[in-house]
């Protein structure tokens, strides 16, 4: 295999600000690839000084008093990661070189049709001049994880200085954006949260996301997309600006961690069947497009069509499920987050949460509201957060201090805006609920102020669990954990290694406990059924037309997408055991579908 190509048929995508922030020094020896979140130069620095005195580098910090300090804190901790990595590679090559114990070790972690499995295996068989033979195919065929980067493109708040707004390549966003660039990295950037046009045209300002002589891409662009017209769209927007997305990142609405972007009711399976069949139409619109930008540019103008592939992520839990992915709709890799959780040498997780993630089950897991952003988000009952926000909402003192302000988005109540998890904020919308008290039933009114008060701090709660894993001092407002794993998690009760993992992707071991576990597809068609029946429970009297077409397309779409799974379990020769099963949870859930009423307008 060539040295460039990909390791590995997974890859580990970006959890909260820090569950994978120092993920690609934990697992990219092994040719795992994993996403770091670059939204937070706070705890990129505290990581940066921590990681700096464990490998003995000299690092002095950058303080925020200095321009773009946030850009800065970026470039140079990334710089940082990618220099341990290498350092990390190397040493890794030797020992596999030198004892065959490891290599065997490592065998044992890559895909069973790897053609670097097999090289390795036949040289560990030959045993003549092994550590020179070994050390030679390695350089030749092994190459490190990439060093990934995410961005959420909604989190771009305008930043001031004594009420002077700067300009906007001073936001949040696209801070971030220059902080990667300006890296040594040769990598990707995931866009994720939906399109920001502003933050898009701005990559236009660093050479390294255009080919170059040769048509290569030092840093690649990645879309997170849930379905094939927002791909569309997104990535013909970039095309005209002369930029090439290498990656669609397809991801389940509903099944999946963190925020929970549900689409219309279209069902995870028809999605991939979209992109699968028109993945063509995906490159020949880019092609033309980025072409003509290119030419109007004077930039060099590739010969050929550059690389794309589409991957899927969101409630994969079994090897059955990761490779029909791959080989059914031709998937390039299959994203596992969650499981990753539990696996204490791939992520940033404190042994308090783990052990809550453990025990956790089924009814635990549940698409909260505590999101800042107003969008619904994943969460696990029984986090230290929760329990400190309670008891903040008991004392009549809810909200947070608000120290980070990388939410403060809404403009409510100032031009700088304010985030919606703010003791500020809540005060005054708490205040405003007292004085409509007396109009309100007491049901209406603490249904009003649950929707004030939920709201929990995400910028120190996803944070605080890397902090008190590295020992590093938390300061400021008890924050406690907040943690966004998907619901996929409730299968998987007990923490494990990073060997056994990645042999349970490939269907070499078994990580998941004893509870019935459906199909991914299963899984995900039962979260847009609930879902579609509280939306409905939450419609008022005032409801519009607009709105009830809305709900009956929803509908709709959720029961063609029942018709194409049928008639694809029928079809494959994947999930055989369990086809009678899948096929009564699909009817039961039709006549289910059909009995949901939808919402009719009054006529006054």
């Amino acid at each position: 295999m060539a040295k460039n190509q990909a390791i590995h048929t997974f890859h580990i995508p970006v959890m909260g600000l820090a569950y994978t922030i120092d993920s690609p020094i934990r697992v990219a020896q092994y040719g795992i690839t994993s996403v770091i979140s670059i939204i937070d130069d706070e705890v990129i620095e505290k990581m940066h000084t921590f990681y700096s005195q464990k490998f003995n580098f000299n690092y002095e910090g950058i303080s925020n008093k200095i321009q773009d300090y946030r850009a800065l804190r970026i470039t140079s901790y990334l710089n940082m990661v990618d220099a341990i990595v290498q350092q990390k590679f190397e040493a890794f090559k030797q020992e596999l070189a030198e004892s065959k114990e490891a290599l065997n070790n490592y065998i044992a972690m890559l895909p069973n049709k790897s053609e670097l499995k097999k090289g390795l295996q036949n040289l560990l068989e030959d045993g003549i001049a092994f550590k020179e033979n070994v050390m030679n195919y390695l350089e030749n065929n092994l190459s490190a994880g990439e060093i990934d980067v995410n961005i959420m493109t909604k989190v771009d708040k305008d930043n001031f200085i004594k009420n002077e707004q700067l300009p906007v390549t001073f936001n949040d966003a696209h801070a971030s954006l220059r902080g990667f660039a300006n890296s040594n990295l040769s990598s990707s950037v995931v866009l994720s949260a939906g399109m920001n046009p502003r933050l898009y045209s701005y990559f236009e300002n660093f050479k390294d996301f255009f080919p170059d002589t040769n048509g290569a891409l030092k840093k690649k662009i990645i879309l997170k997309v849930s379905d094939f017209r927002s791909a569309m769209i997104q990535g013909n927007f970039l095309a005209k600006k002369g930029l090439w997305v290498s990656e669609y990142r397809i991801e389940s609405g509903l099944n999946c961690g963190g925020h929970a972007f549900a689409t219309d009711g279209f069902l995870l399976g028809p999605i991939l069947e979209e992109f699968h069949q028109k993945k063509e139409q995906l490159i020949q619109a880019a092609q033309e497009l980025m072409i003509k930008a290119l030419t109007i540019k004077e930039m060099p103008v590739p010969e050929n069509p550059l690389e794309l592939k589409i991957t899927v992520q969101g409630g994969v839990g079994t090897a059955d499920e990761h490779q029909f992915l791959l080989d059914h709709y031709q998937m390039d890799s299959v994203g596992w987050g969650s499981p990753f959780l539990l696996v204490p040498e791939a992520t940033s997780v404190d042994a308090a949460t783990r052990e809550l993630l453990a025990k956790s089950v089924e009814k635990d897991f549940y698409i909260s509201q505590i999101s800042p952003l107003g969008i619904p988000f994943n969460t696990v009952r029984g986090t230290t957060n929760e329990a400190l926000k309670q008891h903040r909402i008991t004392e009549d003192k809810s909200g947070s201090s608000c120290p980070k302000k990388l939410l403060a988005l809404s403009k409510e109540f100032s031009n700088q805006g304010i985030c919606t998890a703010s003791r500020k904020y809540q005060d005054i919308k708490l205040e405003e609920l007292d004085a409509q008290k007396d109009a309100l039933s007491l049901k209406d009114y603490e249904k009003k102020k649950t929707k004030i008060t939920e709201k929990s701090c995400l910028c120190v709660g996803l944070v605080n669990a890397a902090y008190i894993e590295n020992g590093i001092k938390i300061k400021g407002e008890e924050q406690g954990v907040v943690i966004c794993p998907g619901p996929n998690l409730a299968y998987f009760d007990k923490e494990v290694s990073l060997s056994k993992m990645v042999q349970h992707i490939y269907g070499n071991a078994t990580v998941t406990g004893a509870i019935d576990r459906p199909n991914l597809f299963i899984n995900e068609l039962k979260m847009y059924v609930d879902y579609l029946k509280n939306e409905i429970e939450e419609t008022t009297s005032d409801i519009t037309a607009g709105q009830i077409k809305k709900l009956q397309s929803f509908k709709n779409n959720l029961l063609e997408g029942i018709e194409y799974y049928s008639k694809l379990f029928s079809e494959t020769q994947f999930f055989k055991m369990d086809f009678v099963k899948i096929q009564n949870q699909l009817h039961d859930y039709k006549n289910s579908i059909f009995t949901i009423e939808i919402p009719k307008l009054e006529m006054v």
